[in-house]
């Protein structure tokens, strides 16, 4: 323990030009008299450390004790600290190794490209849940991410179509798509990488069993390639639908957007009212309910039955409880 924080006092160091003992003590989260023998401890290890005593004393590097990346550009710099998420990094319990991570690699740069990771935070972020929504952090993530990262054969147990199934998987990476984590996994065995919606994992033991990733394998490519159809693949109801010209402008913001531009694509002409009829795909009859409540009047179900009646057990609730009030 006191080595790995002997190096890191090290890193810091190199960082920057000097610091104090307070500051030092925060980042290693240590008291400053710990920080004091460290310190101590290092110069009779032969590493230049120097104190500065007085008000603004501090500690720092005795000139030119560093290693330098002298072949990345500011560009380079830059671009190398938008490669991590902070949110995803932490709920998948790599934070810490993320941090020495960048750490060593500001330690190493030049001090003309020290500000690089703070130049390139104020103009990039990416902040990955949608909007109105708090993000949730499936509990076994930090497993499959372990299991992810090592190869390693995951046991595991998820809820399918109102039952659990048992599989073992060969995980091959993780999504984090509008704040849902999914898990890209291959049935042990042959057969294709498929994916899987983490938080309906039940149960997930990563095994010491390795498995061997196919060496074509691109992550990115391949969820391109399975995005939409994944999506599409979750729709396996449908909906008809009369929708007023507000409501056909609206329905791709209450419900699934590539499913909408298609029904309203393949939708006939106004009637004379201005309304039209689509025909929707949508992930169950449940989850219809809750999104078109969304369009207010301005969308009428027509089937399925089930739908339609609760739409309108809805609608004469609704009536009722502001039938009464004068003026609105």
């Amino acid at each position: 323990m006191r080595a790995a924080r002997l190096i890191k006092m090290v890193l810091l160091l190199q960082s920057r030009p000097a610091m104090t003992a307070a500051e030092l003590a925060r980042e290693l989260e240590v008291s400053e008299r710990t920080v004091q023998r460290d310190a101590r401890a290092l110069s009779e290890a032969g590493v230049p450390v120097y104190a500065d005593r007085g008000r603004d004393g501090g500690y720092r590097l005795v000139g030119g004790y560093r290693t330098r990346l002298t072949g990345l550009a500011r560009s380079e710099a830059e671009a190398l600290f938008l490669s991590g998420l902070p949110g995803a990094l932490r709920e998948m319990g790599l934070e810490d190794a993320a941090s020495a991570a960048r750490l060593k690699v500001s330690a190493a740069l030049l001090p003309s490209l020290r500000d690089a990771s703070a130049n390139a935070a104020q103009r990039f972020h990416l902040d990955a849940p949608g909007w109105y929504q708090e993000p949730h952090t499936p509990e076994l993530l930090p497993a499959l991410a372990e299991a992810v990262w090592g190869d390693r054969v995951v046991q595991a147990r998820y809820r399918r179509d109102g039952r659990e199934v048992e599989r073992r998987l060969d995980p091959y990476g993780l999504v984090l798509k509008g704040g849902i984590w999914y898990v890209c996994a291959r049935v042990v065995g042959p057969g294709d990488v498929r994916v899987y919606r983490l938080e309906r994992f039940t149960a997930a033991v990563v095994t010491d069993e390795p498995f061997v990733r196919a060496a074509d394998f691109d992550l990115p490519g391949f969820w391109a390639s399975r995005a939409a159809d994944f999506a599409r693949s979750l729709l396996r109801d449908e909906v008809t639908l009369r929708l007023s010209a507000a409501g056909a402008a609206a329905l791709p913001r209450v419900t699934d957007a590539m499913a909408s531009r298609e029904a309203l694509a393949a939708a006939g002409p106004p009637d004379a009212a201005g309304w039209v009829r689509v025909t929707l795909r949508v992930e169950s009859v449940e989850v219809a309910y809750t999104q078109l409540l969304g369009l207010g009047a301005e969308v009428e179900v027509l089937g399925p039955r089930e739908l339609r009646g609760r739409m309108a057990e809805t609608g004469r609730g609704v009536a009722a409880l502001y039938g009464g009030v004068g003026g609105v």
